[in-house]
Order: C-alpha cells, then structure tokens, then sequence
C-alpha cells in the first residue's frame, strides 16, 4: 500500500520537504511534511493524522517524556517520537515510522501492550505486603544498600522500548523481557516485601533471567538512560543464592 508524496500537503513558503514512510499492515505508505525548526517525530505523526490522513492510528499521551506511549520504531530504531528531534535522526530528509517490535499491532503505529504487562504479572511484579502487613509504614533509608542498588530502576515508566529493542524476545516470546525483570529487581530489594520466594522462583525460569545473553540492547536503547542488564544480573546472583539455599536444607 503506497501511496504518491502528497506535495500539496506542503506549507506553501517551505524551504524543504520531509519524506516519511508510514508502516501500515503490510505495506508503507508515503506523505510529505514541511520541515519545521526543532520538530519532533512526534509533530510529523500528528500532523500527518490532523492535515492528511485522520485514519493513520498512533498512541501518544503527554508530550513531554513522562509516559512513554509515543514508543515507535524510528529509522530502525526503538524511540519516544515526543523526545526525538527530527534533525537528529533524519539528516537526510527521510523517516521510516514501523510499530514496535515484539509487540502485535493493533493498528499502523498502534502496538497492544497487554503481552508487556502479562509478563510483569508472570515475573512478580507487583509489591506483596504478606498475609499481616505491619500496621505501620516501613521506613526504607535512602542511603540503605538495597535501596541505592534499584535506584535508578525504579524509574522505569514501563515504555516497552527496551522490550521492543531485545533479540531474545524476538527469539524467545516466552521470554520475560528486560523490563520485568528489572521489576522483579526492584522488588527482591525491597525489604517491606514478603513474596521473595515466589519471585525468585518465577525469575529463574527457562523464560527468567537466565535465558538473557547480556547483549545490553536493552541498556543501549533505554531513554532514561536505565540499566535493565544490571538489574538482570543482579537477578542472576540471587537466584543462584536461592538455589544454594534450598540445596543446603536439603542436606
């Protein structure tokens, strides 16, 4: 499905014409999009939907990097189009806008997300206060060791860019991702939580931490700049402590 550049779609007065090709199901389609000073990819895509063609679907949300909806593949790459100068990433002139990778399309630029989540599910990912939680809160010192060991990954906004940017996901899609993973991380250094056992447990899986080869696409492409290999890691070592432990009971 491609389609003629509409050159009428250009601002009378422009200087120069973007190219961007748009993945829709199977095909590409093709539009022309005047060049603005300090656009984003983000600004091509709605101007495409508002100016040219109201069926192109996309997700984005805030505009401003905090919640990670407007994730496309950008020239080949995982990226938030609201955070992405095009004249950092199209010097020639040209884009290719594709869904994420890993994910199904719901359509054109519009990924589900409901496999991302399932897997935090699988993983553990969410806090698990115990069967008699204290009745206070927990005083968790900023400086304490488990703390400063997740700090920056309890960060995370949940984008799907590293998930989208992983090889053994594509490989593997069982596999839990470097976001679940660097979930679970979080959690197993949280020391109010009770369900350590039951996540270790489900982290060290065929599908778990231990299937990850440590290429770092995911640290690589991150954009907050987060370390899902290191957290992956640390997993590494504390399901093999865990396994030690119920091996040492057993003698």
């Amino acid at each position: 499905m491609t389609a003629p550049l509409d050159h009428a779609a250009v601002a009378a007065g422009a200087t120069e014409a973007l190219r961007v090709r748009v993945r829709r199901g199977d095909g590409v389609q093709d539009y022309a999009v005047p060049r603005r000073a300090n656009q984003t990819v983000l600004d091509v895509v709605t101007e495409i939907q508002r100016e040219q063609d109201p069926t192109l679907a996309y997700r984005f949300a805030c505009r401003v990097g905090m919640c990670g909806s407007c994730g496309m593949t950008v020239n080949g790459r995982p990226r938030w189009t609201c955070r992405t100068r095009v004249a950092a990433v199209a010097p020639e002139g040209e884009l290719l806008l594709e869904p994420l990778r890993n994910l199904p399309v719901v359509k054109d630029l519009a990924v589900d997300m409901e496999p991302f989540f399932e897997k935090w599910r699988r993983a553990h990912g969410f806090f698990d206060p115990g069967e008699t939680p204290p009745d206070d809160f927990a005083a968790v010192p900023p400086d304490s060791p488990e703390r400063q060991e997740v700090d920056a990954g309890i960060e995370c906004i949940n984008c799907g860019v590293c998930y989208a940017a992983c090889d053994l996901v594509a490989w593997n899609p069982d596999y839990l991702g470097p976001a679940a993973l660097n979930r679970a991380w979080t959690l197993v250094n949280d020391v109010r939580d009770r369900g350590q056992a039951a996540r270790l447990a489900a982290v060290a899986g065929d599908a778990g931490c231990h299937s990850c080869h440590s290429h770092m696409s995911c640290t690589e492409h991150c954009p907050k700049a987060l370390q899902p290999t290191f957290a992956i890691a640390g997993l590494k070592r504390e399901t093999g402590k865990a396994a030690l432990r119920r091996l040492w009971r057993r003698e």
